[in-house]
């Protein structure tokens, strides 16, 4: 598409999902751009009726949504997934989508890293110790209630090899950690740069997930796996909720076939109250935060310039990150 002859009409479904202080850049051709912080599930079809382009973070939109956007050229996600954007009926109806990649390269390494250095030097629980007088009590200079671990010399295993997977694998080998890049769960055919994956369960002092959630990948990891982990490892999810089956988690944790677990995702977002993992809220070795590894202030600047110059090269006749192939 080129030389729009008169205005478009850009809706933003959940502006919302990039913080206030983070500026859009002005997009550079005559446009009207609605901006909506949160949209429900009921007020998506009338919002996207007359649009010609959608911006989307995580607001879902369904074949029935779609339906009722005629004018509808381009999906431009504000995100590197695309499991919210039924992408079938978008490549149907000739709507090109988008998303914006290799944004969170420092930042989702770097809170993966954050989770495991509080995990192995037990953080969480010195710190808990403290407030509640333990150290006053203890008579000494320190106390030794709960484990620390080096990572020098550990084994970390890497479930991903794209860009947060290698990038991970850099910061590990900075510090002194043997590395395993997973070879896909049941392939024994990825060659020497891969260990299969059984191995990575049963050889890894820490595991961390940096891989897609798409049918293959569902409950990657649940009892029958938590049962390989022989060395007690942490596990690390900065990817997707769904990757892990999440009663597992409870139970491996509970049972201490893992030493603890560092989560940044759940398969429903924000936490119900109802999720099994408020089970595990209080135990020191397991932390979850919300959905943030990705959210430094550098990488969503770097996300919102991204997704409005996707934009702006679409409407110049030069499509980008595209994930969708249309005529």
């Amino acid at each position: 598409m080129s030389n729009p002859t008169s205005p478009l009409k850009i809706v933003f479904l959940d502006r919302a999902t990039i913080p206030p202080s983070i500026r859009l850049k002005e997009l550079p051709f005559a446009h009207e751009l609605q901006l909506f912080d949160r949209t429900s599930g009921d007020e998506i079809g009338q919002r996207i009726r007359d649009a010609d382009i959608v911006i989307t973070n995580k607001v879902k939109l369904s074949a029935a949504d779609l339906s009722a956007a005629e004018k509808l050229k381009l999906v431009a996600i504000a995100a590197t997934g695309s499991d919210n954007v039924d992408l079938q009926t978008c490549t149907d109806r000739n709507i090109a989508v988008c998303n914006v990649r290799n944004y969170a390269t420092h930042t989702v390494p770097e809170h993966t890293f954050a989770l495991i250095f509080a995990l192995r030097r037990s953080l969480v629980a010195y710190r808990d110790a403290v407030r509640v007088g333990r150290w006053a009590k203890s008579g000494q200079f320190c106390f030794f209630d709960f484990p620390i671990r080096n990572l020098a010399a550990s084994t970390i295993g890497i479930v991903g090899d794209g860009a947060l997977g290698l990038a991970t694998a850099s910061i590990a080998r900075a510090l002194g950690l043997r590395v395993l890049f997973s070879a896909y769960k049941g392939r024994t055919d990825m060659g020497p740069l891969y260990t299969p994956f059984e191995q990575v369960l049963q050889d890894s002092d820490i595991i961390t997930l940096h891989c897609p959630l798409i049918d293959s990948t569902r409950d990657l990891i649940a009892d029958e796996e938590f049962a390989q982990m022989k060395r007690r490892p942490i596990l690390i999810n900065t990817a997707r909720g769904g990757l892990v089956n999440e009663p597992s988690l409870v139970r491996a944790l509970l049972s201490n076939q893992i030493s603890g677990a560092g989560f940044d995702v759940v398969t429903e977002e924000p936490l119900p109250e109802d999720h099994p993992f408020t089970a595990v809220l209080d135990r020191p070795n397991f932390i979850l935060t919300p959905h943030v590894a990705w959210a430094s202030e550098e990488a969503i600047q770097t996300l919102a310039d991204q997704l409005i110059d996707n934009i702006a090269e679409f409407i110049k006749g030069n499509p980008r990150n595209m994930i969708n192939k249309t005529p």
